[in-house]
Parts: C-alpha cells; structure tokens; sequence
C-alpha cells in the first residue's frame, strides 16, 4: 500500500475497537469482564427489622404506644418483624389493636398472624388476640399463620401441642418475591420446646424458593444447642451487640436471620432504646440477582 493511502495509526483504532467488540459479542465476554459486570450489578437492598414489643411497654412498663411509634420510624426499616403483640387483649393495652395502629400510622401493610384467640369479653366485641406480626412498607402479596410446637401459658395443665403463631408473608419487593417469617420461641429455660419448635420451623421454610429472611425472638443467644440446626441455613445477621433487656442488655435473643446464599447483610446493629423490654435488631440486606 502506499503511503498516501495508509490509514494513520489513529484512524485505525476505531476500526479496531469496533472488531474487538463484534469479537467479544460472538465469543462471549472474558471472565474477568463477566466478573466486573457481575460485580457492578449491585442487587436490591432492604432494611428490616424484628422487635419485641412488650404489648406496647417500656422498660418502665408504663404502656406508651406513641413512643413505640416513634421508635419504629428511625429504624426506617421496609419490613419489621414484631413480637408480643396485642391486639385487644386487654387493660395493659387499653384494649387496642396495636398491629393495625402501627401500621396505620407507620404508613405500612401488616399481617398479625394470632398465637392465641379468645372469645370476646363482651357479646359482639372483638376477639381477645396475641401473637406476632409483620409491617411492610411493600405490598404483602400473601400470607399464612402456621402451627409449630407451643406450650401454651393460657392452659393451667399445658402440655406441647401444635398451636399457631408462626406467621408468614409473601412480599414483592422489585419485582422479586421475598418470604418473610415473624416468630417467638419458648421463653423457659428447659430447651424441648424451642428443640421442637426449631424442627417446625426448618420444616416449614424448607417447603419455600427464593430470598427467606426470619424475624424474632428465639429467647436463646446465638450458641444455644437448639438453634444450631438454624445455622446450616441461614445467616445470623450478627449486630454484633446484646438486645434484651433494654436497659444495660447482657444478652442476645432477637433474630435477623437470612437464607444463605439469597443475600448480602450489609451491616447490622442494635440502636439504643428503653420503648420496650427488648431493644431492636435492624439489618441492611442486598438480595442477590436471580
């Protein structure tokens, strides 16, 4: 060729580009490049929170809903997990649905999946309920109450019998499925009932696909023998602090937990508050791309 019709070097590396990239498009990106886009993909994030309640009690025992409220809305958390909940149960909670005040003025979906429902005090009146509960911030697309192991504190003479209590909820976030389980475990100090209790709950969230987060408050720290079974699945999303009880906390017994592989925890923490007899656990996840 000659030299007045070479291409400059400079006007060639368009053409170059443009071939390296029709190259890479039919043999497929290198790992490394794959590895990159992989790494820039950076999944859905979700807050969320599991707190004890305490029936709308602090430390003080004095029952305060608006300071709950209060609480509840720093965390600003998209889904929370809420345990001894009452919803008109009785005096200590002036008799008020405190799963859908919550939420209503949270601005939240709710699902209150009852442990125990009793006839009404009066004719007519709403039935007497207490259990767990789920607030969400994205639409709840579905929803189970289901039986584990209890051991009941309503009947003089319990013994261990499947009883409900264990709520689930389907929620969308993006797009994305997400199931999310609310629950409180035996509080005595003889681990059968949590033992039996673990096994329900393995066996129920087994029978799920997809991203599964589990909110509560396991009443056994984090090397109790009978929540070791959980750890093969699932990820403690450690905050790193003890939650119970509120004022000066000497142990851990509330639960972020996620299952392996459907999410990054990105941090966890325990913010400091005396609103209830529990402090709260709030985790920052990252669902991972399907």
């Amino acid at each position: 060729m000659s030299p007045r019709h070479r291409v400059p070097s400079r006007a060639r590396l368009p053409y170059l580009l443009l071939a390296a990239a029709l190259l890479s498009a039919l043999l497929g990106a290198p790992p490394a490049a794959a590895a990159a886009s992989s790494a820039a993909s950076p999944g859905v994030p979700l807050r969320v929170a599991t707190y004890n309640i305490h029936a709308g009690a602090g430390m003080d025992n004095a029952f305060d809903l608006d300071r709950q409220v209060a609480e509840l809305r720093t965390l600003k958390a998209d889904v929370i997990g809420l345990q001894e909940v009452d919803r008109h149960w009785g005096t200590r909670s002036e008799w008020r649905d405190l799963a859908g005040e919550l939420a209503g003025r949270l601005g939240m979906y709710v699902y209150f999946a009852p442990i125990y429902s009793l006839d009404p005090a009066e004719p007519d009146g709403p039935r007497a309920e207490f259990g767990v509960a789920v607030l969400s911030r994205y639409r709840i697309v579905s929803a189970e109450n289901h039986e584990i192991t209890r051991l009941s504190t309503q009947d003089p003479n319990p013994v261990p019998a499947p009883a409900p209590g264990f709520g689930e909820v389907v929620v969308r976030v993006k797009g994305r499925p997400v199931h999310v389980y609310v629950t409180h475990l035996d509080y005595r100090p003889d681990p059968a009932v949590r033992v039996a209790q673990v096994a329900d709950t393995r066996r129920i969230m087994a029978e799920d696909r997809g991203p599964k987060i589990l909110l509560g408050d396991f009443n056994a720290e984090p090397g109790a023998p009978e929540l070791a079974p959980l750890w093969g699945e699932l990820t403690d999303a450690d905050p790193g602090a003890p939650t119970f009880p509120a004022q000066d906390p000497v142990k851990r017994i509330d639960y972020v937990a996620v299952s392996k592989g459907a999410a990054q925890v990105r941090r966890a923490w325990v913010p400091e508050s005396v609103a209830s007899d529990h402090r709260a656990v709030v985790a920052d996840l990252v669902l991972r791309e399907r």
